[in-house]
């Protein structure tokens, strides 16, 4: 990925930012000159984060520890704040997912969702707060398109990541005064992500997904990537509180496969 963004000198945190999504944009921040700091449940993950991202020529650090324990959040924000300062940049992007239909799955397992999803973005953007540049930081939530569209198997996470985009908005309102932007980014389907195998693991249900693209396309990491460098820049200074979907079209709900089929049984 190439770009003209310029993070020289400055912090980066990105919590879940081991894989996925998540670790595309801490490499496209440190490919722009960020001090990029990680923060996943797995160690060995963390570890092989950590070594891919310092190749970059910046400083990298990692932490492993689970947002769903807020004590450990706490004290991998004081440590990182340590090594490296106010953060300039916070990306809030742990979750957990899995279909299933709302009688098909135990209280528990509903309970997961939210509190990784939901509680466990809190806990970022809560213990994060005391160690941001004021004025001037932005935080981006990663959140998803159940968080407005309703889908079927995914009550858990439309209820987990409608509250994130609330979180975001809450958040704007209370830590704008304080020059804190908080805007959240919805990336839609991303291919040779983990999301993607399991909420669309036929060919079949692929070909529905793309058929739901006015773009015709999957996304891809720099897609996201680039957007969050965009929003976290001077260039989008003034906007604070709103939802970006990265998604090819597919939120604007339209169904861009009819008229591809229309026209097959016309010619």
């Amino acid at each position: 990925m190439t770009n003209n963004f310029d993070y020289s000198n400055k912090n980066v945190f990105v919590a879940g930012g081991t894989s996925g999504i998540n670790l595309g944009i801490a490499h496209a921040f440190a490919k722009a000159g960020a001090n990029v700091a990680v923060l996943s449940r797995n160690p060995e993950k963390v570890d092989n984060a950590i070594a891919e991202l310092s190749k970059h020529g910046n400083q990298s650090i990692g932490f492993a520890a689970d947002v769903r324990e807020v004590g450990a959040i706490e004290a991998a924000f004081k440590t990182a704040h340590e090594k490296f300062a106010d953060f300039d940049v916070l990306i809030s992007g742990a979750a957990g997912n899995f279909p299933a239909k709302a009688l098909g799955m135990s209280a528990n397992a509903f309970k997961a969702v939210v509190d990784i999803d939901l509680m466990g973005t809190y806990h970022v953007l809560r213990s994060a707060f005391p160690y941001l540049k004021k004025p001037g930081a932005s935080i981006i939530n990663i959140s998803a398109p159940q968080a407005y569209i309703p889908m079927e198997y995914q009550m858990h996470a439309c209820a987990a990541k409608a509250g994130v985009d609330m979180i975001t908005r809450v958040g704007a309102l209370e830590w704008g005064p304080q020059g804190v932007r908080v805007n959240s980014v919805t990336p839609g389907p991303i291919e040779g992500t983990e999301g993607m195998a399991r909420l669309a693991p036929t060919d079949e249900a692929m070909e529905a997904v793309l058929d739901g693209l006015p773009l015709g396309r999957m996304g891809t990491l720099d897609d996201v990537a680039n957007c969050c460098l965009w929003l976290c820049s001077p260039m989008a200074s003034y906007i604070t509180g709103i939802v970006i979907p990265v998604d090819g079209g597919r939120s604007l709900g339209g169904g861009s496969g009819i008229g591809a089929r229309f026209e097959s049984k016309s010619d």
